[in-house]
């Protein structure tokens, strides 16, 4: 009687045994693309941070050389507080904006669709294009303003501190909404119809729908939508680039320009490596914060029918 009652449980066993390898198996691909093309760099940047190179001639042993002149340099300062002020202003436009217009195209009406379409448009678009389009609407004597001879318009918008990064976040926001929005919509169309079924039921209008319903069903949507921005303002180059080569000044000279300046301009590998190993450890650090602050994702919301 216990052999025949053991036979099935071994079985089943073997049977998950047999599953989990084979999903064992599936994940190499993904490993080794990670470790050749994530991994490898990363260590490889880690050993350049203690060169000295100039990019063309022999590689240097520098020791702890290029770390002491990059933190002591009072620009790292600066350039981790444009870069932070950028990320932040940045994820304050974009995630309501963001988390209104998911909300929004998560309808089923079919002029909705049509809008989501524009609304994506500039996503579809190259930064460096924006940058150079957004660069000539704005400029005070041959731009928008000039030509509809409006005041507002003709300021000087990229040669102010304030006015250069408002304009940085505002064009950031305006080509990265539409990402996020999809992400909301996707998730919106997730929570459960029966839900807001219920709070029709009980008299709910719209705004209490959305803030006792919506808004709570997205708390893991909200910290995933974060994290991407977040850790993608860290790495935002070819738009300031193009816009302000980080002036004017340095008002708009976040790191990863800095570190563009320091590696492809001064022709410091050592010192450009060194900033962006400080990138890498920055996002590490927000990411896995944004991720406490979130907590476990094993709740999350269920999905619709």
């Amino acid at each position: 009687m216990t052999s025949v009652e053991q036979r099935p449980l071994t079985a089943l066993t073997s049977s998950h045994v047999g599953r989990s390898g084979s999903v064992a198996w599936m994940t190499l691909p993904a490993l080794a693309v990670f470790v050749l093309f994530g991994l490898l760099p990363l260590l490889g940047v880690l050993g350049l941070s203690f060169t000295r190179w100039d990019g063309l001639g022999a590689i240097h042993a520098a020791g702890a050389s290029n770390w002491r002149t990059v933190l002591s340099d009072p620009g790292l300062p600066h350039a981790l507080w444009v870069t932070f002020l950028v990320m932040l202003l940045s994820w304050a436009v974009q995630t309501p904006a963001a988390l209104l217009l998911g909300v929004f195209m998560a309808g089923h009406q079919r002029y909705r669709a049509l809008l989501a379409v524009f609304y994506f448009i500039p996503l579809l678009l190259s930064s460096a294009a924006i940058a150079i389009t957004y660069k000539a609407l704005l400029d005070p004597n041959f731009g928008l303003g000039a030509g509809l001879h409006l005041s507002l318009l003709t300021q000087d918008w990229l040669g102010r501190p304030a006015l250069a990064l408002g304009v940085i976040v505002f064009v950031v926001s305006w080509q990265f909404i539409p990402f996020h929005s999809l992400i909301y919509q996707g998730a919106v169309r997730q929570i459960p119809a029966s839900m807001y079924e219920a709070a029709a039921l009980d008299g709910a209008g719209r705004v209490r729908t959305f803030f006792y319903i919506t808004l709570p069903q997205l708390k893991y949507t909200v910290i995933t939508s974060s994290t991407l921005m977040v850790v993608g303002s860290l790495t935002f180059f070819d738009l300031i680039f193009v816009l302000t080569a980080g002036g004017p000044g340095d008002a708009t000279r976040v790191l990863a320009l800095d570190m563009y300046i320091r590696g492809f301009q001064a022709n410091l590998m050592g010192p450009a490596s060194v900033i962006a190993v400080i990138l890498v450890l920055v996002g590490l650090a927000l990411a896995l914060l944004l991720r406490r602050l979130g907590g476990s994702t094993t709740a999350s919301q269920m999905e619709g029918a």
